[in-house]
């Protein structure tokens, strides 16, 4: 077998086999055939490499090929026109309809740096560039990525920045458009327009949730950098315009100063003589220290007024940016723990750790505190001191918005956040520090506990005289929903239905709290895949899975104004954005959709009116996620790899440290959301999506169908469940499971099949023999199995509204990907074993480095193989002695022999392993 095509008729020969055997296993089966091949020397290593290169190719023409289906059109005279012709239909609305429609809004669009940079810059790039052509996409495509670059928090945050300056330039060439339409259609009325259709936002360099490597002075830096780079772009838009163009003299000298000020921050400021010498000179009075765009904002505005049509355009356009960013690439937000709160505000009422903050006198003990709360003046020596995490970030905002940017508003995360009192401990650091008018203080729900007493949650702190106040000053109320941690812990389709009677509840609580008067900005931070709240089967799908029509109509209805927030994470969510073209489709896109607008009468979703199915139906997939998250089955299944068959990507670790014997019970809380799912992923098998669809239908087949057919909500559910189950493979799952199968090993070279082999599968069968892998794998299929069973019986009852046509394809894809890799796993497996027992380091155990393989910490396994058996130590030839010796009597060869023959090679195999990964996560379409 040396092409894919031959890959996929072997898979498909196999295929056929079990209907004579439904046992039978045909990925499995093409993984031994291909190992066979291996260790018989048909195939090598090289041969090995050009199939996972022509798989990697298939796979991001693939990847490619979705890109530009859900952006769709991605040429920008189609896009230019498909808005022109939209703006002509509002045409006939008369001009404040038009304006509101256009002054708010239509969705904050916020930058994270999620852990999911799998593909190198090149690859991105190749990608970005061929969706964004006309006709097939060739093998173009098809840049292979071995040298990936270290993915540190400053790669993060580029990344970041280029993503969000290809947003702006659409966003202003839609701002452009629109107002030349206003131009012509409202000549005596338009230049009252200030369009802001779209707001961006990062949180790259400032979220401190879960991690500790981020100092309070790269936050500084990252602000001040972003601030440069903003004014650059100021600068360059306004020489366009006009190179002589007066306000230039004050932006110029502003730019340099700041990039002077970005300068100091970019060093290390742990020495207190660097850190005042830098602080000392961002404080001190400048006339070239801008802190404020406002007066900008109305020159440029009066200029237009004054001058022909074409150059107010420009102009407005140019202000219309900065009204949206402020003087930076956008706004920024902070985030923190909510129990890193807790520890902060105990310091401060209850040092003695005896105040349960959850009570009622926590709550009154805050509200008081808050109402006495004299505001203190702060500088960057106190930040400095600070030991306290979340005091230390209150004080880094409060340095931003008096050094840097007084303006944008800045966003307080609260992580975990399950107490009102915790909102209230938020609000006391954010007065005692001074800037309560321009801190939005966010919790975000996403944990199990959170969703399910968040409408609790809601009614208590709403009805707190003191945040409704707050609420009022800054205009608007703010919640942050997650997708991740909820897919993981709930089911990504229990989370889903969970967040919408949320947000429902937020809409009742500010409704009877007198509330409707300011906005309600609801951030849901999803991921790229399925298994992370993005809906793959369209942009409109995207945008209202997370947000329903259902939600939105209660809020409208209400007379609130809603502000919807989603995330874009990481290297798959910047990739809407990594050309100017794909950036203008994105935003073309999403300004179609219209996600902050809703159709107040439209008739009622049958699947909110029939809540005796509906709500069943919903309990009945949380209790079977919830039974598999508890099972100790599952949890072996997903971490007998440990981490192994995942890229790094990004600069947050994965999981916590831990030695080989935790790692057999390891907890699947010791994994995050994005690598758990992308072990699923892996496996073949998305479980927090899927599983419990089937089972909860059981009994009640036809009538829930029919629901399901009825209701648009119910079809976008079973589109999500269609287009996972698609790329699924319970026999995947299985076949990870026979890798650990002493009998397996035993049985391989029966009857002399492979006798070259016998002494190696014979020690990996008697290693095996206590292993519990194969078990654990052949359990959670059977139950897999019997689920999907009772899946197909309910997909079969209804119709799909988006058949993939290339469905087969890309399952043989897959499957000769997973059979590739499972070749090999046991080409390392059995060069593992095979390595000779004795080592001149004694405290080198073959048992751990075996145990390191099989759970594919292989980077340890080869540091302690190679400090076993080093080739570089000194040699007698090294030395001018004078005196004969006989002693070695050797050239220790051997080494360098064992190097060659099985350390080496189990260090490229398990390269091609890695490649493999990211060819299996580009057919889904994302990284977990």
């Amino acid at each position: 077998m040396k092409t894919v095509a031959d890959l996929n008729e072997r898979l498909s020969i196999h295929h056929q086999r079990t209907r004579e055997t439904p046992l039978f296993n045909p990925v499995f089966q093409l993984g031994l055939d291909l190992s066979r091949e291996l260790e018989g020397g048909e195939i090598d290593l090289d041969g090995i490499e050009a199939l996972v290169a022509e798989l990697e190719c298939d796979s991001m023409q693939s990847r490619a090929s979705r890109l530009r289906r859900l952006v769709a059109p991605v040429d920008p005279a189609e896009n230019q026109a498909t808005l022109a012709k939209a703006l002509s239909a509002e045409s006939a609305s008369n001009f404040k309809v038009f304006q509101q429609a256009w002054e708010r809004p239509q969705l904050h669009a916020v930058f994270t740096a999620h852990p999911t940079f799998l593909l190198t810059p090149d690859q991105s790039e190749a990608v970005a560039r061929e969706a964004g052509k006309q006709g097939e996409i060739g093998t173009e495509v098809c840049v292979v990525g071995t040298q990936r670059p270290q993915i540190t928090l400053d790669y993060e945050h580029d990344r970041a920045m280029r993503a969000i300056g290809n947003a702006q330039d659409a966003r202003d060439g839609i701002v452009s458009e629109v107002l030349a339409h206003a131009a012509k259609q409202w000549p005596d009325e338009w230049h009252a327009l200030a369009p802001l259709p779209f707001r961006f936002a990062s949180w790259v360099g400032y979220d401190m949730d879960g991690r500790t490597d981020i100092k309070w002075y790269d936050s500084i830096g990252f602000r001040l950098a972003e601030k440069v780079e903003r004014l650059e772009r100021y600068t360059a838009s306004l020489e366009a315009i006009d190179p002589e163009h007066g306000l230039l003299g004050e932006l110029r000298p502003a730019l340099e100063y700041a990039r002077a000020r970005a300068r100091d921050f970019a060093a290390d400021l742990t020495d207190p003589g660097a850190l005042s010498l830098a602080a000392n000179r961002l404080t001190a009075s400048d006339p070239r220290k801008l802190l404020s765009l406002a007066p900008f904002i109305d020159r440029l505005e009066a200029e237009a007024r004054e001058v022909d049509t074409e150059r107010a355009i420009q102009l407005k356009t140019l202000a219309a940016a900065m009204r949206a960013d402020g003087l930076g690439m956008g706004w920024i937000h902070f985030r923190v723990n909510s129990s890193q709160l807790h520890n902060a505000i105990r310091r401060r009422i209850d040092p003695d750790n005896t105040l349960d903050l959850t009570s009622k006198g926590a709550m009154a003990t805050l509200r008081e505190l808050l109402a006495r709360v004299k505001p203190l003046r702060s500088n960057f020596a106190a930040l400095a001191i600070e030991s306290s995490t979340a005091i230390r970030q209150f004080l880094a905002m409060a340095q931003i918005l008096a050094h840097v940017d007084s303006d944008a508003p800045i966003r307080m995360l609260i992580a975990e956040c399950e107490q009102p009192s915790t909102i209230l401990a938020a609000l006391y650091f954010a007065r005692l520090f001074g800037i309560e008018d321009k801190v939005d203080v966010s919790p975000l729900f996403e944990t199990e506990s959170a969703l399910e007493h968040g409408g609790r949650f809601l009614d208590a702190l709403l009805s707190e005289e003191i945040y409704r106040e707050y609420a009022r000053k800054r205009g608007r109320l703010c919640i942050q929903t997650g997708f991740s941690d909820a897919g993981r812990f709930v089911g990504q389709i229990p989370a889903s239905l969970a967040i919408e009677r949320l947000q429902g509840r937020l809409s009742e609580a500010m409704e009877s709290n007198g509330l409707t008067d300011v906005a309600a900005l609801i951030f849901n931070t999803h991921g790229e895949s399925m298994g992370r709240g993005a809906h793959p089967d369209s942009f409109a799908d995207r945008l209202t899975w997370p947000l329903s029509p259902w939600a939105k109509r209660r809020f409208v209805r209400a007379g609130i104004t809603l502000e919807p927030e989603v995330s874009f994470q990481g290297g798959d969510g910047y990739l809407y954005f990594s050309t100017p073209e794909l950036a203008r489709a994105t935003l073309g896109r999403i300004v179609e959709i219209r996600p902050a607008d809703t159709d107040t009468d439209a008739p009622t979703d049958p699947f909110y009116r029939r809540t005796d199915l509906s709500l069943d139906f919903y309990r009945a997939i949380r209790s079977h996620q919830r039974g598999h998250l508890e099972s100790k089955t599952y949890s072996r299944a997903v971490t007998a790899f440990g981490l192994g068959l995942l890229n790094a990507t990004g600069s947050r670790v994965s999981r916590r440290q831990s030695d080989l014997s935790a790692d057999r019970d390891m907890s699947l809380r010791q994994i995050r959301a994005i690598p758990h799912n992308a072990i699923l992923q892996q496996l073949g098998y998305p479980v927090n999506v899927i599983a419990g669809i089937g089972s909860a239908s059981d009994g009640n087949y036809e009538e829930l169908a029919a629901l399901l057919m009825e209701s648009e909500r119910g079809r976008q559910l079973l589109r999500l469940v269609r287009s996972s189950n698609a790329l699924a493979s319970i026999k995947t799952v299985a076949a990870y499971g026979e890798l650990f199968n002493s009998a397996y090993w035993a049985s391989r070279p029966y009857r002399g099949t492979e006798s070259h082999l016998s002494d190696a599968c014979q020690a990996l069968a008697e290693y095996l023999t206590k292993d519990d892998r194969t078990g654990v794998y052949r359990r959670l299929a059977s139950r897999l199995r019997i689920d999907a069973l009772k899946l197909h019986r309910l997909l079969a009852l209804v119709p799909d509204e988006a058949p993939l046509e290339d469905r087969e394809h890309v399952r043989r894809v897959i499957g000769a990907a997973q059979a590739l890799r499972l070749a090999l796993l046991q080409y390392m497996f059995l060069r593992a074993v095979s390595i000779p027992a004795f080592s001149r380091a004694n405290d080198i155990s073959r048992d751990d480095v075996l145990e390191m393989v099989f759970t594919l910490r292989i980077d340890d396994a080869l540091a302690q193989l190679r400090r076993a058996y080093p080739t570089d130590y000194p040699q007698i030839t090294d030395f001018a002695v004078d005196a004969p010796s006989d002693y070695p009597d050797d050239d220790d060869e051997g080494y360098s022999q064992i190097r060659r023959d099985y350390i080496d090679p189990i260090e490229r195999a398990y390269g091609l392993v890695l490649r493999l990964s990211t060819a299996i996560a580009n057919e889904f379409g994302a990284h977990g």
